[in-house]
């Protein structure tokens, strides 16, 4: 149902089921003057989310294509992976060795984000009132540090070869590697479309495409084995492997830690945000304003704003529309004052 329509109740009344805005005493009525002195009013408005707190259903439509992307990619990851082991082991090669422990990393960084989606979409419960929309974040934290970990064990082991360099078999390790990079790039292929949808899918993303540079890194050292005989080509391939790897790994540490500590979304100024919410009319000024993400492009707002010389029904729809179309910001709960709450609250 459009913001405009939706019915309003006093806040001292129990919201009813089928209703997310809360400001007047019934459908178009204003509430009665003595009443809005007794009683601080709510607006509150899910815009795009459901009754349940679920992301709407274009939202759903994204997840649900991300989910069979994902799977495709997994199964091409997972049978190339032990290809790449295999041939690691008879070729001797750290760098093929690294790039299929890192396709085993992705295998099971794409299987925890098939189980996150799954798990996002599970209805919310009397304790759980946002749902598991938190699970795709928890998902993306989990692959970061899988990241780093796997970057560490390999800087390890290119360490050991720089001291002592074994022979490696350069031929077979470049033909297992350009085998690696094609199938990386199907997988990136897949992935590419979907990877803004959420951190869930960029976490994936950046693991597929982590590993692509790897199998670019093991080629080239491959290379440079066969023709020249540098075997330290090959674990300095690696050591460039687990710098990219890092790379990608901390920005979607950063985005995930921010939405687990509640922080502001990257791409949102709050200063801006309370200038345009008090630049409407009847709004004197905003304060108490905390913007968060529950997940990837599900943003919510609360906030006091005091109200003076306006309805405050037209108040909250003007909030409210403008929230929702300049900073897209669709789940918004906002407390209206008036002269007593604010003498005592601001």
């Amino acid at each position: 149902m459009p913001w405009w329509q939706r019915d309003t109740t006093l806040n001292s009344e129990p919201d009813p089921p089928s209703d997310h805005s809360n400001v007047t005493g019934g459908v178009g009525q204003p509430a009665p003057k003595e009443a809005r002195s007794r009683s601080r009013l709510h607006a509150h408005d899910h815009g795009a989310a459901n009754s349940n707190g679920r992301a709407d259903g274009h939202g759903h439509d994204l997840r649900d294509r991300g989910f069979s992307r994902l799977a495709w990619t997994l199964a091409l990851i997972v049978l190339y992976a032990i290809a790449e082991v295999v041939g690691g082991l008879l070729s001797g090669s750290l760098a093929l060795l690294a790039d299929a422990g890192h396709m085993v990393s992705d295998a099971a960084a794409l299987a925890l984000a098939l189980f996150a989606i799954r798990m996002s979409r599970r209805v919310s419960t009397p304790v759980l009132t946002f749902g598991y929309h938190r699970t795709e974040i928890l998902a993306a934290l989990a692959n970061g540090l899988t990241l780093v970990g796997i970057s560490v064990f390999i800087l390890i082991e290119a360490w050991d070869r720089f001291k002592d360099p074994p022979l490696v078999e350069g031929t077979m390790m470049t033909w297992v590697a350009v085998g690696g990079l094609i199938i990386n790039l199907g997988g990136m292929a897949i992935l590419h479309s979907g990877r803004d949808a959420s951190l869930n899918m960029k976490g994936a993303w950046l693991h597929v495409l982590s590993d692509t540079l790897g199998s670019l890194q093991a080629i080239v050292a491959g290379i440079l084995i066969t023709a020249y005989g540098w075997v330290w080509a090959d674990p300095l391939a690696s050591v460039l492997i687990a710098l990219l790897i890092v790379g990608s790994a901390w920005s979607l540490l950063r985005a995930s830690v921010n939405v687990l500590m509640e922080g502001t979304p990257s791409h949102l100024d709050t200063t801006e945000v309370q200038a345009s919410m008090e630049a409407v009319a009847g709004v004197l000024r905003v304060h108490d304003l905390h913007i968060w993400t529950i997940t990837s492009g599900f943003i919510a707002l609360s906030a006091h704003a005091h109200v003076l010389d306006r309805n405050q029904d037209d108040v909250r729809r003007d909030l409210v529309a403008l929230l929702q179309q300049r900073f897209d910001i669709g789940h918004t709960t906002i407390q209206l004052e008036g002269d007593q709450e604010c003498e005592v609250d601001c």
